[in-house]
């Protein structure tokens, strides 16, 4: 093992000397992608944990569900999750694109006649029906229904600023900040799951490890006890990834869970706001430039599934411990990214 890092070294100090703009690269950057470097800092793990076990981890403990017991690390700090009123169901009432029939030139047209809310619009005679039914169903509908709404309604930056602005509407403590770790990309289990919940100044995180295989449906339970039909995912690429992911090992495991929350994906959100002022749009690379946020020895995904397996022989707590980090930090994350995105949509 040390044989081969130390050839990997000179290969890279090799390339960095002979490069001429080697002055722009760190050697460490160059280590921290290498597969030696992950095999070793494994070795290092599976040294200083070899004495430990999963209850050792701060929070934990093994709780029991319908479907057999699983690990739960339950951790809390502190957080002043705050989004200002913003009174955005009656921002709904100026936008007139909602209603059937309405874009961008057809709005201009009814403003300039006076028509400046849906509820104006009771006396249009071409408009009045549906802005009837719109102000009827107003203060009843979802959470989920309003970002469906929305989402049909992308005519230009300021629609796009209300996909945003419209989370003052639900109560924090819907949120659930949620990522997973899985052992591949598809049709492999989920190992782990980590869902964040605001409650008064805190921010909670509830992880549910994955001890061995046959444990999927166990962890997968114990997530869903957070749900209800009020519940909001907030996820980072969790429309792709996460939730697919999720819908597909249920299905596996031929179980039948209401999963259709309203769903708040920060990764669309980041790249529509801060595209042209990072790097990458990557989760990390906003915790660094947006909150000074810097990872030590965090895991890249692609080597979670060998870090686990080593978990799984050797029975040694100390693979999984950058990764149970890892998703907590990333669901911790969301709610900061959250707020600074609420911020900038509203107080531009």
């Amino acid at each position: 093992m040390m044989q081969d890092l130390e050839h990997e070294n000179y290969m890279l100090k090799s390339i960095l000397k002979s490069s001429p703009s080697s002055e722009c690269f760190s050697f460490e950057e160059y280590r921290k992608v290498s597969p030696a470097y992950y095999s070793d800092l494994k070795e290092q793990l599976l040294e200083k944990y070899k004495n430990k076990e999963l209850t050792d981890i701060k929070g934990s403990k093994v709780i029991e569900t319908p479907y057999g017991d699983t690990l739960e690390i339950v951790q809390k700090e502190k957080i002043d999750f705050e989004l200002a009123e913003n009174n955005f169901k009656n921002q709904m009432n100026h936008n007139l694109k909602l209603l059937p029939k309405i874009g961008i030139k057809t709005e201009q047209n009814l403003k300039k006649q006076g028509f400046t809310t849906v509820e104006s619009l009771l006396e249009h005679d071409s408009h009045k029906h549906n802005a009837k039914i719109f102000i009827e169903n107003m203060d009843d509908m979802s959470f989920s229904q309003i970002i469906d709404l929305l989402n049909q309604n992308k005519y230009g930056k300021s629609c796009k600023d209300n996909l945003i602005k419209c989370v003052s509407i639900p109560d924090y403590e819907n949120f659930k900040f949620m990522d997973i770790e899985t052992l591949g990309l598809s049709n492999v289990p989920i190992i782990l799951i980590g869902v964040a919940e605001i409650k008064g100044k805190n921010i909670i995180s509830s992880q549910y490890f994955l001890r061995d295989l046959d444990e999927e449906i166990a962890v997968l339970n114990a997530y869903f006890s957070h749900l209800d039909e009020n519940s909001v995912h907030v996820t980072f690429n969790g429309k792709t990834f996460d939730v697919p992911f999720i819908k597909n090992r249920l299905n596996y495991h031929r179980i039948d869970v209401d999963f259709n929350l309203a769903h708040l994906d920060l990764m669309y959100f980041a790249k529509y706001l801060w595209r042209n002022d990072l790097p990458n749009c990557q989760l990390q690379t906003i915790e660094k430039y947006k909150f000074g946020i810097e990872r030590i020895d965090d895991v890249p995904g692609q080597y979670i599934p060998g870090y686990y397996n080593s978990y799984l022989s050797e029975r040694n707590i100390g693979p999984m411990i950058p990764i149970i980090e890892h998703n907590k930090q990333d669901i911790i994350s969301l709610a900061y990214f959250l707020m600074k995105m609420y911020e900038e949509v509203n107080y531009e």
